[in-house]
């Protein structure tokens, strides 16, 4: 990859606008679905102004975003501390297979190894994400326990 240094860090509010770029592209390349942009303005919006929602972090080039992963906080009474969701994750297409998620990844885990309360960092994937499948497990994760099942208002 040529050009500046690609760096890592916990999301401002000025990237917001950008998030919500990214989201947008997520929803439609994962699941066709074109999202309502004030209401996920609105929602990307929340977590900046409620960070006990989640947090935002991203990954840059200089000042070009080029991806998004979000850490909400589940709490474990069985481990009695957090368990830490990945979610909303999105790089730019042409920046996807360069190794960035895994050093992101491993940007996060730090984090959550200095943090006392977190247990644990798990992620959710659609089945048919092959290519994210490969890469999780290549990072140490595994899709060995939980299936997930949701209900969700339409």
């Amino acid at each position: 990859m040529s050009g500046p240094e690609i760096t890592y860090r916990k999301a401002n509010l000025s990237d917001s606008a950008m998030i919500k770029t990214f989201q947008l592209a997520m929803a439609w390349e994962t699941e066709k679905l074109k999202l309502d942009e004030a209401i996920l303005m609105q929602g990307v919006l929340a977590v900046f102004n409620s960070p006990e929602l989640g947090q935002y972090f991203v990954c840059s080039q200089g000042d070009n975003l080029v991806g998004v992963l979000m850490v909400t906080k589940e709490w474990s009474d069985w481990r009695n501390g957090n368990v830490w969701w990945i979610q909303s994750v999105y790089f730019k297409p042409e920046f996807r297979g360069k190794g960035l998620f895994s050093k992101m990844y491993s940007y996060i885990q730090n984090l959550a190894k200095s943090d006392e309360s977190a247990r644990g960092i798990r992620l959710y994937v659609d089945h048919s994400n092959k290519n994210a499948q490969l890469i999780y497990a290549k990072i140490g994760m595994n899709g060995d326990h939980y299936r997930l099942f949701e209900w969700m208002k339409t």
